[in-house]
Order: structure tokens, then sequence, then C-alpha cells
């Protein structure tokens, strides 16, 4: 690795972004970082009403990132977020079961969009980022069908934009998905790799 960075940090609490990293046998020490995303949110849209939505997935990446590296000097720190945007509006996490069904209603039978940014950051700067999108289209599933996966699966759905996780039984909801899967799990981890050998974090 060069630079100052000596070991790979990921600033995120999230088992999805850290399984997919260990599946890639990318070693990283996990360290969440503490930042209210919510009110970074909420200032990049009162600041511009039409911020474009993958922009506020890369603030929010980047943010991570740089939190953890200002109190990881000898770290580079991957920070990575994700954003549901669909019909011009921003989808959050469910509050309670009424409310994922509620999304799940709103995304049924049309398309939605994934934006997933990834940044690296050293010295609490960031030196890199990238973003990915993917299309998402929920068929047109039955009440019945919808009251069936959100039996099964519980409150997991309560972790999730959307109100979903496309690698369980969610799929069953879906007519068509386009986009790289990393991408939908939340982390464009193709560009990230390519960064890392770059970086000499990994072998080239």
């Amino acid at each position: 690795m060069t630079g100052n960075a000596s070991r790979l940090v990921l600033a995120s609490g999230s088992a999805t972004r850290h399984a997919m990293l260990e599946a890639a046998g990318i070693a990283v020490d996990v360290s969440p970082a503490d930042v209210d995303e919510a009110a970074i949110r909420d200032r990049l849209l009162a600041d511009n009403p039409t911020v474009p939505h993958a922009r506020i997935a890369l603030a929010l990446a980047e943010e991570k990132a740089k939190a953890v590296s200002a109190q990881r000097e000898d770290a580079l720190v991957i920070g990575a977020d994700q954003v549901l945007s669909f019909e011009g509006r921003l989808f959050e996490k469910p509050r309670d079961m009424h409310d994922a069904r509620a999304s799940l209603v709103a995304l049924r039978g049309k398309t939605h969009t994934l934006h997933s940014a990834v940044a690296l950051a050293a010295n609490g700067e960031t030196v890199w980022h990238a973003t990915a999108d993917a299309n998402l289209t929920m068929r047109a599933f039955s009440d019945a069908a919808l009251d069936a996966y959100l039996a099964r699966v519980g409150d997991v759905v309560l972790t999730s934009v959307g109100a979903y996780q496309i690698e369980g039984p969610a799929i069953q909801l879906f007519a068509a998905v386009e986009g790289d899967h990393a991408t939908i799990l939340g982390m464009p981890l193709l560009p990230l790799v390519s960064e890392l050998v770059r970086r000499g974090a990994l072998e080239a």
C-alpha cells in the first residue's frame, strides 16, 4: 500500500458490505462511522432541492470515510452508501411494517433506481470516489404475494431502503434488474478494486 495508509478500514457497520469485501478477498477492519446521515441529506436538499440523488449517496459515503479517517491516520478508509430514488423522491428505511408495506406498494409494477457510492479517505480527506446506478423493476405482484413476503422475512425489511434485500426472498418481487450486483448491494466493487490495485493496497 502506498502513502501513509497501512491498512484498510471499512467505515460501515453493514454486514452486507463487509461480507462483499471478504468474499472478494479484501481484508478490512470495521469501524462504523458516527455521522448524522439525515442531517447530511437534509442539508444537501435544503441547499438544492434538485440535487442529483447520486450526489447525496456520494456525500454520505465521503462523510463516513472522512469521519473514520480523521481518527485512523494509519488507514485508508472505505466509506459507502446507497439511496433509492423513485419518481423524483428519496426513499428511506421504513419506520415499521406498515411503512414497509406502503413502500412496496408504491414500487410495485414500476422501476426505481439505486444510487450507490464508495469513497476512500486518508488523513481525514477524500482521495478517491466512484458512483454507480442500478435500475430495478418490480413485477405487479398481488397483495397476497406481498403479505406472504412480509410475513416470511419479518423485521429485516426495516433495515433496507425499499423494504427489500434482493439477495433473499425479495427477488420474487422483481421482474427485471439492470445493473451490477455489487452496486445493487450497496457498493460499486469493481471500481474500488481497481483503485486499491492502483494504490498498491491489493496485488496488481
